[in-house]
């Protein structure tokens, strides 16, 4: 289903909305703009009613696919459905009305839902610092780097302190943000469990090493059942600790990154605090830290006297701003709102229900496709679509699922698993829907074997059938030109 330009709707003389008019004669307000700076010809605007205009951007909401349209399993992002109250808080006009140039004694309010957020957090992480600068994951990953960056230049260490052990199963944000951050990146490879291969893990600790990055659960959805070993002795090796809390959902009021040796935790606010993910923003990417960072973290800190508020900029030993402002404030309005609402015993249901979704797809899968790690996972797992029919790739796995109503999960990642199909139901979908995507999947894998075409085909029913994607990447056209006449 093709749906027209706007500009193939255009007809000379057409309005959608009537201007009021100019409070001062036009030669008067064009005597403030230079000449060199005014446009020769009027912008080439479509001419629309109303209805066309309305008919048109609804057309297009309508080819879009979201969490309020039906089941998004991506794994590793957890797009969930958020309660809509908390967006609701979000645009009220006391909070959309701010401006960050307000002076403190303006501003109260917010500045006492950022210090509240920020005291949850800590309590959530079990750390005693928290920054809320960082605006994703990825950003508070490089904030991260740059704290440890920072330590060990306090220490004197900096010059031998330059590698970073990272493994296989990590985000794959997170060796770019090492690297980013001037540290070399040294891989460790998973073991046979799908966890950190400790042998490798002892092998590359010695007095280069400044820290380790972990994702927690990994990206195969598994918990490093040795994180309290492998925290022990990065820390022996005079290392730091970073945690990815991107998988936060899967221990979330169960957990604590500081009782596992947690130096620094980032988390995604965005993810499992009640704002919806996805179409690239807004995010929040808030990080906790033990004492010994605290004197490191970014300027202005947020600091509770009596019952004001002020901002402190006086951190000499600070790594700065990493943020204009003070982060993308609405999520953190966001987060805040479901923190209260669902208090520790939500918090614990939420991780109770994404382990248990996850677990109740693993189980009923793993015998038609193929299962890597087959063990108990938590808010996530990887399948392999390899092996399924003559010449099915993962590929014509997802794209077949559109034409059954389902948003792919994510593909081709973890890089460890050939073929990958890597599915996070999250703790937000009843087990009908649950149900209706596993006999989906098994529809598949029977097509795959009886109709092979009809997958490397699809998707049949959807507005766009199957791109060329590697003409695609190397031929974009990211516009259309606009009609003459």
């Amino acid at each position: 289903m093709r749906v027209p330009t706007i500009y193939e709707y255009s007809q000379k003389g057409r309005k959608a909305v009537a201007l009021p008019a100019l409070s001062r004669p036009e030669d008067e307000l064009l005597a403030h703009i230079p000449e060199r700076m005014r446009r020769a010809t009027p912008p080439g605007l479509p001419e629309v009613s109303q209805p066309e205009l309305i008919r048109h951007y609804t057309a297009l909401s309508r080819l879009n696919y979201g969490v309020d349209t039906g089941f998004y399993p991506l794994g590793s992002c957890t797009m969930k459905y958020n309660p809509k109250l908390h967006e609701d808080l979000a645009r009220l006009p006391g909070f959309t009305g701010l401006h960050p140039l307000l002076p403190e004694e303006e501003v109260q309010g917010a500045l006492a839902v950022l210090w509240e957020l920020s005291e949850y957090l800590k309590g959530i992480a079990g750390m005693p610092g928290v920054t809320l600068q960082p605006a994703a994951g990825a950003h508070g990953e490089l904030t991260g780097m740059f704290l440890i960056k920072r330590y060990f230049e306090e220490r004197g260490e900096l010059p031998k302190r330059h590698k970073i052990l990272l493994p296989d199963s990590a985000h794959g944000t997170n060796p770019a943000s090492a690297a980013m951050a001037g540290f070399r990146v040294v891989s460790l490879p998973s073991d046979r469990r799908g966890m950190v291969d400790l042998e490798a893990l002892k092998r590359n600790l010695d007095e280069d090493v400044a820290g380790i990055m972990l994702t927690v659960p990994n990206t195969l959805g598994i918990f490093e059942e040795d994180i309290l070993v492998i925290t022990k002795l990065v820390h022996e090796a005079g290392g730091l600790c970073y945690f990815d809390g991107a998988n936060l959902n899967a221990f979330v009021g169960r957990a604590r990154p500081g009782d596992m040796g947690a130096d620094i935790f980032h988390f995604n606010l965005h993810k499992t605090f009640s704002t919806p993910h996805g179409g690239g923003g807004p995010g929040a990417g808030p990080l906790a830290v033990v004492e010994a960072l605290v004197p490191y973290l970014p300027v202005p800190e947020i600091v509770k006297e009596g019952d004001r508020f002020r901002l402190n900029f006086d951190k000499p030993k600070s790594i700065g701003r990493v943020h204009p402002y003070f982060g993308n404030f609405l999520v953190m309005v966001r987060a805040l709102a479901y923190i209260l609402t669902l208090g520790d015993e939500g918090m614990r249901e939420v991780s109770a229900a994404a382990v248990l979704a996850a677990n109740y797809l693993r189980v009923r899968l793993k015998s038609t496709y193929k299962l890597p790690y087959d063990r108990l996972c938590k808010h996530e797992f990887v399948l392999s679509g390899e092996g399924l029919g003559e010449g099915i790739r993962t590929l014509d796995i997802a794209k077949r699922l559109i034409d059954y109503g389902f948003h792919p999960p994510t593909i081709y990642f973890p890089l460890i698993v050939r073929e990958a199909l890597m599915i996070e139901p999250t703790e937000t979908e009843p087990k009908e829907v649950l149900d209706a995507f596993v006999e989906a999947m098994l529809r598949i894998a029977e097509e795959a074997k009886t109709q092979p075409q009809l997958l490397k085909e699809a998707p049949h029913s959807a507005p766009v059938r199957r791109l060329d994607e590697a003409r695609a990447v190397r031929q974009p056209v990211l516009r259309q030109p606009r009609p003459q006449g």
